[in-house]
């Protein structure tokens, strides 16, 4: 039987595969970012049966070079325009790598103190760093917690809305069928998914009209819901976006919540990748309105150099989201938690078990401090505002939406969706960078989104030269 690795074998290879991390990422502009393997490549490449002895570490190695890194779309790539950001950094990378050492499992506070302690503390942090509302304070009603993504976090959030709608009956009973929810046609396909997982329904999540800017359109929230009313049903939720995944688009937060008060609907606000931008005092308006919010989620995954998974979800009132999901098995049960005087995170979002992900958020604040990470994205916005002036002083391309941050969505005049689609596809072929497409009015858009750790004006410079190649 094979030994397991000894603390001296783990010491020489973990050396070995940080030096083969280090490596790659200064080598890295010298892979295609889009993976050029053909369907079923990577497979083949590799034995179809699991071996019967164990092997040696660096056979594994030579096989990540050999077969593994031809499959790999490489997102740290300074070339890599596409989706939004998932960047990361050394030190979240650090982070990562002492939570998997550590092996915790945070469900309770008594499994694991500091897990939930620190996780407390970094939520606090940011609140006062993005500029939030006190009310998400875990020092108050509120409080903030790392989910996975924000789809999780917009599925606790319709279910927190749901039960404080109905007394908190429908989770014991099942959903009343007269119950609505809102959000904007451009509203990300993660609160669909919820509704439907959740039991709503996806055809009871309205889709609210947008403007000329593709931000929902308040009188149009206003009207479904008061046609709603009149029909007997029950709104109770609203879903407001700071930063589509489409263009960026901004909806109006503060006449949302509104509109969310009078009725009495749960504001969820969905600023995955803009959040981060509120690191600096001068993006926070494109929020104006949190305080009306009952929930708020950003990912630090996305723009904020810490690794994929990495969402910051808080509430302003954390009764409601734990009464919602709270369920307590006599094997779970503890004097901690029946002091009241802990936070157990399992109540605060559908899994049980729970990462040690904290560690890498404070690992990644405490390197690069706030005055640091605000430097970095204030840099990616300027770069994005320059690429889309060029976009603009270009005769042959024009801008398809507004840019308030760093993502620049745009396409040639001439040539339709046709044209549009063979500029992106020769783009991405060459291998040289990679971006993705979305449809806004009705035509095939590009998009280019600044946001990589490593990206600096140099490869916005060639990307723009390449895209203007006839």
């Amino acid at each position: 039987m094979t030994a397991h690795m000894t603390p001296d074998d783990f010491r020489r290879h973990g050396k070995a595969l940080i030096d083969w991390i280090a490596d790659y990422y200064e080598q890295i502009e010298t892979y295609p970012v889009l993976s050029q393997a053909a369907p079923g490549s990577i497979r083949a490449a590799l034995p179809e049966g699991p071996p019967q002895e164990g092997e040696p570490f660096a056979a594994m190695l030579a096989d990540v070079e050999r077969a593994i890194l031809p499959g790999i779309t490489h997102w740290q790539s300074p070339n890599f325009f596409a989706y939004f950001p998932a960047n990361a950094s050394f030190p979240a990378i650090l982070g990562e790598l002492l939570s998997a050492g550590l092996g915790v499992q945070g469900m309770l506070w008594q499994t694991s103190p500091a897990c939930t302690e620190l996780e407390t503390l970094v939520l606090d942090w940011l609140v006062g760093m993005l500029g939030l509302p006190e009310a998400f304070l875990s020092t108050g009603t509120g409080g903030g917690v790392i989910q996975d993504t924000a789809s999780s976090a917009v599925l606790a959030a319709l279910l927190a809305a749901r039960e404080r709608a109905t007394g908190y009956s429908n989770v014991e009973s099942g959903n009343d069928p007269r119950l609505r929810a809102y959000c904007s046609t451009q509203t990300h396909s993660s609160a669909s998914k919820a509704a439907g997982v959740m039991g709503l329904g996806r055809a009871n999540l309205r889709a609210i009209a947008v403007d000329a800017t593709y931000a929902m359109r308040p009188e149009a929230l206003r009207a479904a819901v008061e046609a709603d009313l009149a029909a007997g049903l029950r709104p109770f939720f609203v879903c407001a976006t700071v930063g589509t995944t489409s263009s960026t688009a901004i909806d109006p937060v503060r006449a949302i919540g509104d509109i969310a008060r009078e009725f009495g609907l749960w504001l969820h606000v969905d600023a995955a990748m803009a959040g981060t931008a509120a690191l600096c005092p001068e993006f926070r308006g494109l929020q104006d309105g949190l305080e009306l919010a009952d929930s708020y989620a950003f990912n630090p995954h996305k723009w904020m150099f810490t690794n994929f998974d990495c969402d910051c979800m808080w509430v302003a009132d954390r009764a409601a989201l734990i009464r919602a999901l709270t369920i307590l098995p006599d094997y779970l049960k503890n004097t901690a938690t029946a002091s009241g005087a802990v936070i157990d995170y399992r109540d605060w979002h559908v899994q049980l078990g729970r990462r040690f992900r904290a560690l890498k958020l404070w690992f990644v604040i405490r390197h690069y401090g706030v005055v640091g990470l605000q430097a970095l994205v204030r840099e990616h916005v300027r770069l994005a505002q320059q690429f889309a002036a060029w976009v603009a002083a270009d005769p042959r391309f024009e801008l398809a939406a507004p840019v308030p941050l760093n993502l620049v969505c745009f396409r040639l005049r001439e040539g339709g969706d046709d044209a549009n689609r063979a500029l992106l596809e020769r783009l991405n072929a060459s291998g040289k960078l990679y971006l993705t497409h979305t449809v806004l009015g009705g035509q095939y858009t590009l998009r280019l989104s600044i946001g990589g750790t490593l990206t600096e004006e140099r490869h916005v410079q060639a990307a723009w030269a390449m895209i203007r190649e006839p």
